[in-house]
């Protein structure tokens, strides 16, 4: 891996790690939905100018199912489990357990495909929850409310994650940008419906307004960008690398912009996480360096 591409890795890590950050600020006052509503039809338009662009196209009648499976799956779905859950929990608790997204991957994969799941991958599995179960369960401000409720919301993220990365595997044949294109449009659509059950819950300031544009903007829109180029550029097992570097960011801005505490359980618990996922997926830190 040379240099640009470690800048690339880091710079991505740095803005999926902020996503985080931006939820925590904007749900209080857009509420889940329309922040997450706003989140990806942002990511939609940005994307979509990028691919006009780069005159790709969608061929959205052929592959309009594919869009929406994994405009539900990548996009709506778990966006709005951390949306949801942006009320209650830390940017950093949050970041962590997006971490655990390759262990429900590999674990989600190994039970479609029918796979007998390995040592290595089990004892990954355990440690993932043992770390969760740390981080959560020495955390005596969630138990003096409903929050540890969020932990489970915010879980689902990642389970979405596991299926979407199952589904691609067989699910081919789409280029990488109309397809982040798609997912995002088709994300945007499903979600529409539902800002009529729901309103935003303040009036957004100008701050408010620019932290759920970035949101979309760069959060999403560009983090897709940068995430195929490193594939292009890396490979997947170099790549991954991101998953153990998004946690060390979202805890960073947490404390820094948020204020937010971090205690032994929560290291710990992150330490474990990162673990479990490198043991899980047999990622090899030697490797993705060479």
């Amino acid at each position: 891996m040379g240099i640009r591409s470690a800048f690339y890795l880091l710079l991505l890590a740095a803005i999926w790690g902020s996503s985080f950050l931006f939820m925590r600020i904007s749900a209080p006052v857009f509420g889940p939905v329309w922040m997450i509503e706003l989140r990806i039809g942002f990511a939609a338009l940005f994307l979509a100018v990028v691919t006009l662009a780069f005159k790709k196209r969608l061929y959205l009648a052929k592959h309009w199912r594919h869009y929406l499976i994994l405009g539900l799956l990548s996009a709506a779905l778990p966006f709005l489990c951390y949306g949801f859950a942006a009320g209650d929990l830390t940017a950093s608790l949050m970041s962590i357990i997006n971490a655990t997204t390759p262990v429900f991957g590999t674990v989600i994969s190994a039970i479609y495909f029918k796979q007998k799941l390995a040592r290595d991958t089990l004892i990954g599995l355990v440690l993932g929850v043992v770390g969760v179960s740390v981080i959560v369960g020495f955390d005596a401000e969630l138990f003096k409310t409903d929050a540890w409720l969020s932990v489970l919301i915010v879980l689902g993220a990642p389970f979405c994650y596991g299926l979407a990365s199952t589904f691609t595997q067989v699910s081919k044949g789409v280029e990488p940008l109309p397809n982040a294109y798609g997912t995002m449009l088709m994300g945007t659509l499903v979600l529409l419906p539902m800002l009529f059950f729901y309103r935003p819950l303040a009036e957004p300031s100008i701050e408010i307004s620019l932290a759920v544009i970035m949101l979309g903007v760069v959060c999403t829109g560009v983090a897709y960008l940068i995430f195929f180029k490193l594939l292009n550029e890396i490979g997947t097992s170099s790549t991954l690398t991101v998953t153990f570097l998004v946690p060390v960011f979202g805890v960073m801005w947490g404390v820094i912009f948020l204020d937010e505490m971090v205690g032994w359980h929560t290291l710990a618990g992150t330490v474990l996480v990162i673990a479990g996922t490198v043991k899980t997926t047999g990622f090899s830190f030697k490797k993705a360096a060479s």
